[in-house]
């Protein structure tokens, strides 16, 4: 048994080499098997680091005006806060360690990046703007008007007027004052007070756009109509080609006045404007009370003309005005207006003193880019070649009272017919330019049937524009020619009736007078307002 087991280990042995045990040659061709190598103990995965919160800026960018300040507030930070500008020429930037926030101070128009760093390196920038504001608003106004009562529109024209006065506007930026964003519906009543709120709007491109109120307090002072003494009349010279004084006249306490000018800039002349100050000569206050019709600039003389005769009478029939304080020895510009080359202006006033002694108006054309407030260098009046009038008139209106039968010869009724002579050194006043005209007309109807009539407007002296107040109704009619006929009013006069007619008109700078208002039987043309007639 023994000799047994030791040969099958010898075998075993044998066996374990021919399959390769470990210091086993191998076979020829027969490639090793590789030796099995111990695992590695897995490696442990680095952690992390946690993600920095970022900065947090409250605005993330600025717009700074020139000279003024604005701040950012800074979150999320770690430690003390540093601040670098790109531009330092264009802002100033400062922080508040405490409670950090940062101040931004705007030096001068341009931008600007500030990078604000913390303790960990974290940074975030401001975007910054720097420019002038496109101007200033003023929160508040006063003024004293009149008006029997004084309508919405005038109200709000006066309070958006008052508004506009105060602005302090940018050369390049844009005033929107309008009255259309004005809510005002009511009139207002002699006596009563008003707040007006005005909208108003400044902008322009290389400007921070500033938006605000004005609110006007307005005052409807009951004072008596205006019935003028004189007209005072600044028509030469009509076209301007050189700056200085249009007209100078005293306007004295117990003497009213009208005063019409038109002017025109011709082509080729620099930007104009044309201002009428008043001048208190005393060492008191003054109160000046005044209505005024303005028109233009335009570049259609016949359109200012047109348009000024239509805002006058409309203010004058509900004696719709302003009341202005001057201070002793001081001055107001009543009136101003823009005047582009080849553009004209026209405007009507009626102007009286009610309070203190005697005002001195002056009438001046200046450039655009002057104040209206600079002092005049000279007291000599500006010459022109062609003559146009220029003076003093003493009679500023005309009344008539006529009858008329429908069965009788056509009535006429001249208007700008009579040469008024002048006062002053110049030209008499051919058309009546600027002269009230009133009629009234008892219409007759003898016969036992009603009667159709009409009334028609008739040029005589050339193309002309009108506007008539008939019956409480105000009729305006485009330019029509010299000799037309166009009817402006129609009537049925009653069998053995009457009917009484009013008429009100000033003939219209610009259009060329005279011009008939003629009542005739009914033609059967055109109706006033219909298709084919200039009538309006």
């Amino acid at each position: 048994m023994r000799r047994a087991s030791l040969a099958a280990i010898v075998a075993a042995v044998a066996a374990f080499a021919c399959l390769g045990g470990p210091n086993a040659t191998p076979a020829r061709g027969q490639v090793p098997s590789p030796l099995p190598s111990a695992s590695a103990a897995p490696a442990a995965s680095p952690t992390a680091a946690p993600t920095q919160p970022p900065i947090v800026l409250t605005p993330s960018s600025a717009q700074v005006p020139v000279g003024s300040q604005t701040t950012v507030r800074v979150m999320s930070a770690l430690g003390l806060l540093t601040l670098a500008i790109s531009n330092p020429a264009v802002a100033d930037a400062s922080v508040d360690q405490t409670t950090q926030i940062v101040t931004l101070s705007g030096k001068s128009p341009g931008s600007a990046v500030v990078t604000v760093t913390d303790q960990r390196r974290i940074t975030a920038q401001i975007q910054v703007r720097v420019a002038y504001n496109a101007g200033s608003i003023a929160d508040a106004a006063s003024i004293r008007i009149t008006g029997n009562p004084a309508s919405a529109d005038f109200v709000k024209q006066e309070a958006t007027a008052a508004a506009s006065a105060l602005l302090q506007v940018r050369p390049g930026a844009q005033a929107i004052v309008t009255t259309d964003l004005v809510r005002f519906t009511q009139p207002l009543e002699q006596d009563d007070i008003a707040i007006v709120d005005v909208p108003v709007l400044l902008q322009g491109e290389q400007y921070f756009t500033v938006s605000g109120t004005t609110h006007v307090r307005v005052d409807n002072v009951a004072a008596p109509a205006i019935l003028p003494d004189s007209l005072m009349v600044s028509d030469y010279p009509e076209r301007l080609t050189v700056n200085g004084i249009l007209f100078a006249a005293d306007l004295e306490r117990a003497l009213p006045s009208r005063f019409l000018y038109f002017h025109f800039n011709p082509p080729g002349e620099p930007a104009r404007r044309i201002v009428l100050r008043a001048e208190n000569r005393s060492g008191q206050p003054a109160l000046l009370q005044f209505i005024s019709g303005q028109a233009g600039p335009a570049p259609n003389e016949m359109e200012a003309g047109h348009a000024a005769t239509k805002r006058f009478l409309e203010r004058q029939v509900q004696n719709e005005g302003r009341i202005i304080s001057i201070a002793g020895n001081g001055t107001l510009e009543v009136a101003q207006q823009d005047l582009p080359p080849n553009a004209v202006v026209c405007g009507l006033l009626q102007l009286r003193v009610l309070n203190g002694s005697t005002v001195h108006l002056t009438l001046f054309a200046q450039n655009a880019t002057s104040s209206p407030d600079e002092p005049l260098t000279g007291t000599d009046l500006l010459q022109g070649a062609a003559r146009h009038a220029r003076g003093l008139y003493k009679i500023p209106e005309f009344h008539y009272s006529r009858t008329w039968s429908v069965d009788s010869d056509y009535l006429e009724l001249p208007i700008g017919d009579i040469p008024l002579p002048n006062v002053m050194q110049g030209e008499a006043l051919s058309g009546d330019y600027g002269v009230k005209q009133s009629f009234v007309v008892k219409v007759q109807n003898p016969t036992n049937h009603p009667q159709a009539i009409a009334i028609y407007e008739n040029p005589r002296g050339g193309r002309a524009t009108g506007t008539y107040v008939i019956d409480g109704v105000l009729i305006q009619s485009h330019g029509v020619p010299a000799f037309s006929r166009y009817k402006i009013r129609q009537y049925v006069v009653p069998a053995r009736g009457f009917v009484r007619v009013t008429i009100v008109t000033i003939p219209e700078s610009g259009s060329s007078y005279p011009l008939r208002l003629i009542f005739a039987p009914d033609d059967g043309s055109v109706a006033p307002g219909a298709p084919g007639s200039p009538v309006y």
